[in-house]
């Protein structure tokens, strides 16, 4: 479906020309020149152009401001007419911190800890602790992979020996490292042309590596293949252009950007630096271990066409079966005795690409190693008809000037420092607004993937500008970043519903109150697991079938193929992993609920939870009961729920075990269970 949708695409492209023409202010003759329509000072103006500063504390600020995001809330609420709703209990402040930071429900005994700690400074040392686990990077790792549109699985026609999953552990081991936010994405851009990273970062290009690849069949005429390539330019600059700076840059290919100050000039400048390079396994070890690596890997190949001849031999042996298994333990052995087998991760390579045709008819795929190419701009997004050549370098709208030109083999490394030099104001806006929608549900800015005139504007300019400034100055520390808004009051506050304050304020904009929210399906699935006692706290490796009945991995380390999701993910608002993804979707559906009430998982799961019921309560029937609310909701059963629960467990058949697996599969499926005060 995937092919026919590309093929579908390129051919309205070039049905689109003459339209985009107009559009562009092309002259048709020798020369084909774009007049430009964009007054890109004019452009430079507009609020996320500007460079963030720190900004002054609003005067009215009160007492209830912990820090200074809280004066900046406060001082818009009282504009609202709006006021603080008081602070949340602890018990629904430790919940929601520890699945906000770690995407995990706290265990009884830290929830009585936390609760008894009653010395200064114990939410913050909750805070830290939170801060420090290594569960840290596979819960914000999960969010960063939404944006990278991450996949195990490639398309079927990808001739490749790369595991995605190395760049997977990579972001979670680098998120807990607290690497720097700017050192973080130039790696994953461009860490094998970086002087201070070394063979261990490799496993960073998979941002690029993983990019969707469309079928290419090279029977077909060079020109439909031109056009299939350029379509990856455009999801490669879209992906980057969305998750890092914020802009829909993948709208100016066909013509000048209608909205925002960007022109084809400026998108074929960075599809220059796409075109320049290759998709390439590589390997993440030092030379002399990779090289041990791959000669058993080699081997291996030599055993598997072994087996391979064996079974489709002509006249195949008496014993097939004993040397098939024999080779097969042969394999088995040599994969499992060698710690670096898996090596390789997909990547990429300094390697220009060009569509050439074949002697006869069909194309040909020429790659260049190591020799950049700057492309003509492509009237109406058709690489058959050639505009002036475009230089690679940045945007012009961030550029103080005219923008540099990239020289430096294909320009990643030189793209990536812009990010960080030219485009820092927007770069830090853009991630401190993906950490605020986390950790509230709702970004100051509503669009987190497009910065520009379409988009929505920040509800609080100004404390968006003054934590940019701050990250910034901090050393983009993510971890710093998430410490400042987890301490503030305006975290710290209530769910409640206020009547007089919803009035004035439904959508809860102005953040009078702390928004309810719901787990997405990764942290739901795992809290399952967690409070039945069959969590597995593994951290990194292969992946794993979430349809496989004994996998208690969590959920990030579930296998995720492009073409064919796991019907779990699927039904529970996953996002699709052939393109970039800036939120979730939300949506209630009957298949949902269904899933709760007839689903393999959650029947293992509610059998497993009664199990440890009756294991860490043996004797005593309300006890359990009160187990079962502290290990789910991190609280203590009501007299109401006990009576509730007593009656149901002592009704038809008491005593029956399945009343308790009904019972527990009733608490696993509750609202209270599925969302977060």
């Amino acid at each position: 479906m995937k092919i026919i949708d590309q093929k579908t695409m390129a051919a309205s492209r070039r049905l689109l020309v003459v339209c985009s023409v107009w559009a562009m202010g092309v002259v048709f003759g020798e020369e084909k020149e774009s007049v430009h329509s964009i007054d890109f000072d004019e452009g430079r103006k507009f609020w996320s152009f500007q460079p963030v500063e720190k900004k002054n504390l609003p005067l009215r600020s009160g007492d209830w401001a912990l820090n200074r995001i809280d004066h900046f809330v406060y001082d818009r609420m009282r504009e609202e007419g709006l006021g603080p709703s008081p602070a949340a209990d602890r018990r629904v402040l430790i919940r929601r911190l520890s699945y906000d930071l770690t995407g995990l429900p706290p265990s009884p005994d830290e929830v009585r800890n936390f609760l008894g700690d009653r010395e200064p400074g114990a939410y913050l040392r909750l805070v830290d602790r939170l801060l420090a686990s290594p569960h840290y990077g596979e819960r914000w790792g999960r969010v960063w992979l939404d944006l990278a549109r991450y996949t195990d699985v490639r398309e079927r026609w990808i001739v490749t020996h790369g595991h995605p999953y190395l760049y997977r552990d990579w972001v979670v081991r680098s998120l807990n490292d607290d690497m720097p936010y700017d050192q973080f994405v130039k790696r994953q851009l461009a860490t094998d042309l970086m002087e201070e990273t070394g063979v261990e970062d490799i496993p960073a290009l998979g941002f690029l590596g993983i990019s969707p690849v469309y079928h290419k069949e090279l029977l077909l005429a060079p020109e439909v293949i031109r056009m299939i390539v350029a379509e990856e330019w455009e999801e490669r600059i879209d992906t980057v252009g969305r998750a890092f700076l914020g802009l829909t840059i993948s709208c100016a290919r066909c013509h000048d950007h209608k909205f925002d100050p960007i022109d084809s000039r400026d998108y074929y400048a960075l599809a220059g630096v796409f075109a320049s390079i290759r998709r390439s396994d590589r390997t993440s070890l030092p030379e002399e271990r990779a090289n041990a690596a791959d000669r058993v890997r080699k081997e291996v190949e030599k055993l598997v066409k072994e087996a391979k001849g064996l079974r489709d031999a002509k006249s195949p042996p008496e014993d097939l079966d004993e040397q098939v298994d024999r080779i097969e333990d042969r394999i088995s052995h040599l994969r499992n005795s060698t710690p670096d087998y898996e090596h390789l991760v997909p990547a990429v390579v300094e390697s220009s690409i060009h569509v050439v045709a074949k002697e006869g008819f069909g194309t040909k795929l020429d790659y260049r190693p190591g020799i950049p190419r700057d492309l003509h701009l492509q009237v109406g997004g058709d690489p058959a008809s050639h505009g002036p050549l475009v230089k690679r370098r940045f945007l012009r709208v961030l550029s103080p000037g005219e923008p540099r030109v990239f020289t430096e083999g294909s320009g990643r490394l030189e793209l990536a420092n812009c990010l960080f030099r030219e485009g820092a104001s927007l770069s830090a806006r853009v991630i401190v607004n993906r950490v605020w929608l986390q950790h509230f549900g709702r970004g100051i800015v509503t669009t987190p993937g497009d910065f520009g005139v379409q988009g929505a504007r920040p509800s609080h300019p100004d404390l968006l500008d003054d934590l940019a400034a701050r990250f910034i100055e901090k050393g983009w520390s993510l971890k710093w970043l998430h410490r400042e808004i987890v301490t503030s009051a305006t975290y710290m506050q209530g769910s409640g519903y206020h009547p007089e304050m919803s009035l004035r304020d439904p959508d809860n904009r102005w953040l009078w109150r702390m928004n309810r929210r719901r787990l997405e399906v990764e942290a739901w699935r795992d809290a399952m697991l967690a409070v039945s006692g069959q969590l597995d706290l593994e951290i990194g490796g292969a992946p794993e079938n979430l349809s496989n009945a004994g996998n208690h991995r969590r959920t990030i380390y579930g296998k995720i193929d492009r073409r064919d999701l796991e019907p779990v993910l699927q039904i529970n608002d996953f996002p699709d992993p052939d393109s970039h993804s800036p939120a979730r979707e939300e949506t209630i559906t009957p298949l949902q609920q269904l899933f709760i009430l007839n689903g393999e998982f959650v029947r293992l799961q509610s059998e497993a939870l009664v199990a440890r019921l009756f294991r860490e309560s043996p004797d005593n029937q309300e006890d359990r009961i009160a187990l079962a609310y502290q290990l789910l909701f991190g609280r203590s059963a009501t007299k109401e729920e006990i009576v509730l629960a007593n009656s149901f467990l002592n009704g038809e058949n008491p005593g029956d075990r399945e009343n308790w697996n009904r019972y527990a599969q009733a608490l696993l499926g509750s609202n209270e269970f599925l969302f977060v005060d």
